[in-house]
C-alpha cells in the first residue's frame, strides 16, 4: 500500500510539472533585441515574443495544443517596459482560465517552445494551429516574413 501511495504522489507530481512546465510567467519586463529580423521584443530572459495572426482582437484564441507550443507570455502583475518598449502599448487580457496574459498595441503575446536561447527566432513566419506567427517589433507589428 506505501508504495502505491508513493507512486501515486509522484505520478501527480508529474501531472503537475506537465500542466505547468510551459507557463511562460516571470518577471514583467519586456526588452528589445536587434537581431536578424531587426529589433523586436523579448521578455525578461531574452526569448523573442510573437502575435498570432489568428488574434483578431486582444483576446487570445491560442489554448490547449496551441498554448503548449506557444506558452502565452503570462504576468500577475501591470507589465513594464525597458529599451525601446512603448509603455503606452502595453497592456493585459484575461485568459479563459483567468490568468492574465500581456498584450503589446493589443496583440496577445506568446514565446515559442522551440526558441531555446535568448534571440532564437524559429517560430517567425510558422503556420501553426490556423495562422502565421510573427516576432513583434517595438510599433507593434509583425516582422517581415516567414525564413
Amino acid at each position: 500500500m506505501r508504495r502505491f501511495l508513493l507512486s501515486l504522489a509522484v505520478a501527480a507530481t508529474g501531472l503537475a510539472l506537465v500542466s505547468t512546465g510551459h507557463a511562460a510567467t516571470g518577471s514583467s519586463a519586456l526588452k528589445t533585441r536587434h537581431g536578424k529580423l531587426g529589433t523586436f521584443l523579448v521578455d525578461s530572459k531574452g526569448r523573442t515574443l510573437y502575435l498570432f495572426q489568428k488574434d483578431k482582437t486582444s483576446k487570445s484564441t491560442c489554448s490547449g495544443a496551441c498554448a503548449l507550443d506557444w506558452p502565452p507570455l503570462l504576468v500577475s502583475s501591470k507589465p513594464t517596459g525597458t529599451g525601446g518598449v512603448r509603455k503606452g502599448l502595453l497592456g493585459t487580457t484575461k485568459r479563459a482560465d483567468g490568468k492574465l496574459q500581456v498584450t503589446y498595441n493589443g496583440h496577445p503575446l506568446y514565446r515559442f517552445d522551440e526558441d531555446k536561447k535568448p534571440g532564437d527566432v524559429k517560430g517567425q513566419g510558422v503556420n501553426a494551429f490556423g495562422a502565421r506567427w510573427y516576432a513583434v517589433n517595438t510599433a507593434g507589428k509583425r516582422l517581415g516574413g516567414g525564413y
